[in-house]
Formats: structure tokens, sequence, C-alpha cells
């Protein structure tokens, strides 16, 4: 199957081949995968493309020193969502009441400095969030540019109390600048801070603009504790479903589910398990999307969310 290339995809490769250091051709091979198909004809290409984004970033962490830190984070938990803000709109704070992070937390603008990743629980699954420094377009390293880009997801937070319609407008437009996917491949979620200062108008104008293109979900940082439909927005932005496993005649573990894309099937839950058992699989009985439970299915059922599966090698 050919890969039917776009046009951007050969720009990013000339922006590649023109860089002068291993963080500038990151960013471009972040880019080439980002803008490639999603097929099968892309599927040797993609990995290569991995394998050069990988033995980039380690001489590039030999190369940078301090940097190190700030952009090598590596995915963690069922995924990873970007956390991006103007200076000042409370991210930290969130990301310090959502997870078992500790970034700097103050009341003026830029105590943030380096990316820092915390895990958020959500129900019986971790999912990895990254503070990142403020999103400020003229001394924005590339490094966040490639954070931003290797997430499964990005979350906008905004400050109900200063013009959010203006903050997420200039965060859009800088994010399809450097050519950043916030389309279905990639999700975005636009959260309003500082609700307790009774910017529930604000919030209103928020979600007229956008929810019809971006979940919009209202919190206050500072003040709430509960949190609970903010994470239920996160994980159903991500497009995840949980699968758990059993043996035969025995029980499922719902305390650790397999997290794969909605829209996976049985053989990809398999090769999630164990690479081999792809290859090894004859059938499975499910319980959950089945015709009744314990019904046998093939290799391309289409799974759902808390399916239970029984595989047969």
């Amino acid at each position: 199957m050919p890969a039917n290339l776009p046009p951007q995809y050969f720009e990013a490769e000339k922006r590649f081949r023109s860089a002068k250091n291993p963080l500038e051709k990151i960013d471009a091979l972040e880019e080439m995968l980002a803008i490639m198909p999603k097929h099968k004809g892309t599927d040797h290409l993609k990995a290569e493309l991995r394998g050069r984004i990988a033995k980039l970033t380690q001489q590039a962490g030999k190369k940078t020193g301090g940097h190190r830190a700030t952009m090598l984070i590596q995915k963690e938990g069922a995924a990873q969502a970007a956390i991006i803000g103007l200076p000042n709109v409370g991210k930290s704070l969130l990301v310090s009441n959502l997870t078992n992070a500790n970034p700097v937390v103050a009341d003026y603008p830029f105590t943030t400095h380096i990316a820092t990743p915390g895990m958020m629980l959500f129900e019986n699954i971790q999912i990895q969030l990254i503070d990142t420094p403020p999103f400020v377009i003229q001394t924005s390293e590339s490094w966040l540019f490639h954070i931003f880009r290797r997430a499964d997801a990005l979350i906008c937070v905004v400050d109900l109390s200063n013009d959010p319609l203006l903050q997420v407008e200039t965060i859009l437009s800088q994010l399809v600048a450097k050519r950043i996917d916030i389309t279905d491949s990639r999700g975005l979620l636009i959260v309003g801070n500082k609700l307790d200062l009774d910017y529930e108008n604000n919030l209103y104008h928020l979600r007229n603009r956008y929810q019809k293109q971006y979940p919009v979900v209202g919190v206050s940082a500072k003040e709430s504790n509960e949190f609970n439909p903010l994470k239920q927005a996160i994980y159903e932005l991500l497009n995840i479903i949980r699968v758990y496993t059993k043996t035969p005649g025995g029980k499922p573990d719902f305390t650790d589910p397999i997290t794969i894309p909605n829209g996976s099937t049985l053989e990809d839950a398999a090769e999630a398990v164990h690479k081999d058992f792809k290859l090894k699989l004859k059938y499975a009985r499910i319980w959950g999307s089945g015709k009744h439970d314990g019904a046998m299915i093939r290799k391309k059922h289409i799974l759902q969310d808390n399916d239970i599966i029984e595989l047969h090698l």
C-alpha cells in the first residue's frame, strides 16, 4: 500500500534536513509523524521516524544537559496529556490538586520553568499530566512544542477573569502556526479556571464560542475539592477504553485493565497483553459487547469500554 504523503510532510522533511541541532531535528520529525496518514502503508515509515526520534532524543539529552529534565518525559500510565496556558492562569495549582506532582505554585507569573509530570488517578487507571512553562510566543523554547506534539492530548487552561476567549484564540493560532495537530486525532480540552471568582458569564461565552469544536469545563483550582467532572472530561478526551482479561474458570482483575484506543479490536487487545499473543490467538470469549455473556468472538471484533475477554491461544 502506498504511503500517499501530503505536501506538508515534505515541507517538514526539508526542515529536518536543514535543522542545525538535535532539538530542531526532533521537532521536524515529530511534525512529519503527526502529518503522516494513518494506514498500513505508513507503518514502516512510522517505525523508522520513531527510531530516529529516539536516537536524536538521546543525543539531545547529552548535549543540552539541564534541558534533559524538561524535554525528555517518557509516557507513563494509560495516556499522556500536556497542560498549556498563558502566564498566571493556575495551571500548576490545578496539576498539583489533580496529581501527585509538586510544581511550584505562586500568585505571580512564570513560576514554572520546567515541565513537571504527575499521575492523575481516574477510577482504576493512571493518566499522566504534564505541567509546562507559561506559553509565551516570543520565548517558548522548541522542546516545549516537542512535548505538545508528543502528547496524546492537550489541556488548555485559561483564566476566566481575563478575556478567556482571547487566551484560547492566542494559543490555538500558535499551535496551528507550529503545525501541532488539534484535530480529531489529538484531543483538546478547554478548562476555564478561577470559577470561584464568580465568572460564570465568561464561562458561558467560552462554551458558546468553542463547545462545538472542543469540550469546555469550568473549575476552581484554588477552592474546589470536586474534580470528578474534569477527570471524566480528560478521560473522554483521550478516546481510550479499558478492557479486562480473565483465564478460563477465573475472575477478571478489575484493578488492572488494558488501555487501548477506542475502536480497537480483539487482536489489538491480545497484542497489548503480549506481542506474541496476536499471532497465537485463535479466538476469545467476551463478557460485555458480545451477543451474550461468554460469547465466542473472532480477532476483528471491535471492543468496548469495560469489556472482559478470555483469550484462547
